[in-house]
C-alpha cells in the first residue's frame, strides 16, 4: 500500500482514447518525470493538463492528463491519469515508461482494493463496481448501481446498529446489575427482539433471491431424448438459428447455449445432447455433459414429444427433475396426441410446437410464473445479490435459530449474548467491516487489470 501502482484502465485494443491510471504517494512525481508541459507536481487538483508524454527527446503521444490529489480521489491516494490516442503500442508505452521511472504494475482490482482497504467504499459497493461493468439488462444496471451508491449496505449496517444496541443492553445488565435505572433485559426481552430481527432477516434473504436472479441470470437447460425439437425450441428463443436442426437423431452432440433478455432478466439458455444409449463416443461425452449440465441449472426444460408415448428416457428425465425447478414442454402438438399426460406428475406442463411462431410465447409466460418475474419490484433494488453475501446471510438465519433453541430452553443470558454476536459478526462480513486477507485477495482477483 506505500508503493505507486499502474494499470491501463480501458480495453487494450484500437479506439478513439486509451486511459492508464496511477496511484500512490509519488504518483504525480512519476507522471511528471515523464510529461512535457507544465510542472504536474505545482497542477491544482482536479486539473486537465494537456501536454506530451516523452521518453528523454522522443514524443510518445499528446495527451490530457488528469490530476486528483488525496483524499478526495477513488483510491484516497493521488491518482493520475494519463489520456493518451487508443492504441496498443501507443497505450503500452507509455505504461513502460511509468514502470521504468518507478510505478509498479497493478494487480487485477488492486485500485478498487485499495479505495476498500483505505475505507472509500465497503466490500459491497465494491462488488458492484464489476456488476456495473458486467451488467447485460437494464435490471442488472440499476441494481448494481443501487449497490454501488451504498443503499444496500445502509440496510445492512442499520441491522447491525440495532443488534448492538440490544448486545449493549445485555452487556449492562450482566456488569452492572445493581443499578435499578437501567431497563431490565430478560430472556422474554431477548425472544421479542430474536423474533423484530428474524422478520427481517427473512425478508432480506427472500428479496434478495430477486437480486441474484436479476444479477446472474437463470441458466435454463433444456434437455430431452434425440429428435424431440430442443435444437428447434433454443433456436425459436432466440429467434435465430444457433443450433443445427435436422430429423436425424443425435444432430446435437455438444453444449450449445445462448441468452435473451426475458422482461429484463437475463436467460442463459443450454441446448444439451439427446439423453439415449448409445456406441458413439463422441454422442456418449455430450449426454455425460448434459446430465452434469443438469446439477448447476437454474430451471430445466424438459421436452417430450406429444405424438409418441412415454419411454424409459423419458421417465428417468422426469425423475431425475421432480425435485428441481423444471417445466415439462409437450412438443410437436400440431401432431396426432399419444402421449399420456396423467403419467407425469409435475404441475408446470407447457405444450407448445415450433411451427407456429406464437407458441413459444406460452414457454416464456411460464418461466416468468414460474420465477415471479412479474413480481419483481422495479422500483426498488436494494438487494443482495451474490452467492457470497446471501451465503453469510443465510448463515446469520442459521445462528439466530441457535439463539431461539437457547431461548427456548432457558440457558444463561451471556451464552445467548455470544450467539447474537455470531450474528453481528457474520453481518459486518457482508459490507467488510468484518474479513481475512484471504477473502479480500480472492475477490478482487475476479476483477479486471487496471479497475
Amino acid at each position: 500500500m506505500n508503493d505507486t501502482i499502474a494499470g491501463i484502465s480501458t480495453t487494450l485494443g484500437v479506439g478513439a482514447i486509451s486511459i492508464v491510471r496511477v496511484s500512490g504517494n509519488d504518483s504525480i512525481k512519476i507522471v511528471n518525470s515523464i510529461f512535457k508541459g507544465k510542472n504536474l507536481e505545482n497542477a491544482l487538483s482536479h486539473t486537465i493538463n494537456y501536454g506530451h508524454i516523452v521518453d528523454k527527446d522522443e514524443v510518445i503521444d499528446e495527451v490530457l492528463v488528469s490530476i486528483m490529489k488525496a483524499p478526495r480521489t477513488f483510491t484516497r491516494e493521488d491518482i493520475v491519469e494519463i489520456n493518451c490516442h487508443g492504441g496498443i503500442a501507443t497505450t503500452n508505452k507509455v505504461l513502460e515508461l511509468l514502470l521504468l521511472n518507478g510505478a509498479r504494475l497493478a494487480e487485477a482490482g488492486e485500485f478498487t482494493k485499495r479505495a476498500f482497504l483505505n475505507g472509500r467504499i465497503d466490500l459491497i459497493e465494491a462488488e458492484s463496481i464489476m456488476d456495473v461493468i458486467n451488467a447485460k439488462t437494464d435490471k442488472a444496471r440499476k441494481l448494481s448501481i443501487n449497490q454501488l451508491e451504498g443503499r444496500v449496505s445502509t440496510i445492512i449496517r442499520n441491522f447491525r446498529q440495532e443488534l448492538l444496541e440490544l448486545l449493549a443492553s445485555i452487556e449492562v445488565n450482566i456488569d452492572y446489575p445493581e443499578y435499578e435505572d437501567i431497563a431490565i433485559m430478560t430472556v422474554d426481552n431477548i425472544s421479542s427482539e430474536m423474533k423484530n430481527i428474524r422478520e427481517k432477516l427473512e425478508k432480506i434473504v427472500n428479496e434478495s433471491e430477486n437480486g441474484k436472479i436479476i444479477r446472474d441470470g437463470i441458466k435454463t437447460v433444456i434437455v430431452g431424448r434425440p429428435n424431440v425439437g430442443k435444437s428447434s425450441i433454443l433456436n425459436k428463443l432466440l429467434d435465430y438459428d444457433k443450433a443445427i436442426v435436422t430429423d436425424i437423431a443425435g444432430t446435437t452432440r455438444d453444449i450449445v447455449e445462448g441468452e435473451i433478455n426475458l422482461d429484463g432478466i437475463l436467460l442463459k439458455l443450454v441446448d444439451t445432447a439427446g439423453i439415449r444409449e448409445t456406441d458413439d463416443i463422441v454422442e456418449k461425452i455430450g449426454v455425460n455433459r448434459s446430465l452434469e449440465e443438469l446439477e448447476n441449472a437454474d430451471l430445466i426444460i424438459v421436452v417430450i414429444n406429444n405424438n409418441e408415448e412415454l419411454n424409459d428416457y423419458d421417465q428417468e428425465l422426469l425423475n431425475k427433475v421432480k425435485d428441481k425447478n423444471s417445466i415439462i414442454v409437450i412438443n410437436k402438438c400440431d401432431l396426432d396426441r399419444k402421449i399420456d399426460i396423467n403419467l407425469i406428475e409435475n404441475n408446470n406442463i407447457v405444450e407448445i410446437n415450433t411451427v407456429d411462431f406464437d407458441k413459444i410465447d406460452i414457454l416464456k409466460d411460464k418461466i416468468k410464473e414460474l420465477f415471479n418475474l412479474d413480481m419483481i419490484e422495479q422500483s426498488d433494488y436494494t438487494y443482495l445479490s451474490n452467492i457470497r453475501q446471501i451465503s453469510l446471510a443465510k448463515e446469520c438465519l442459521s445462528i439466530l435459530s441457535e439463539v431461539e433453541s437457547a431461548i427456548d430452553r432457558e440457558d444463561p443470558v451471556d451464552l445467548i449474548e455470544i450467539d447474537i454476536k455470531r450474528i453481528w459478526t457474520k453481518l459486518g462480513e457482508i459490507i467488510g467491516d468484518t474479513y481475512s486477507d484471504e477473502l479480500i485477495d480472492q475477490l478482487f482477483s475476479q476483477f479486471c487489470l487496471g479497475k
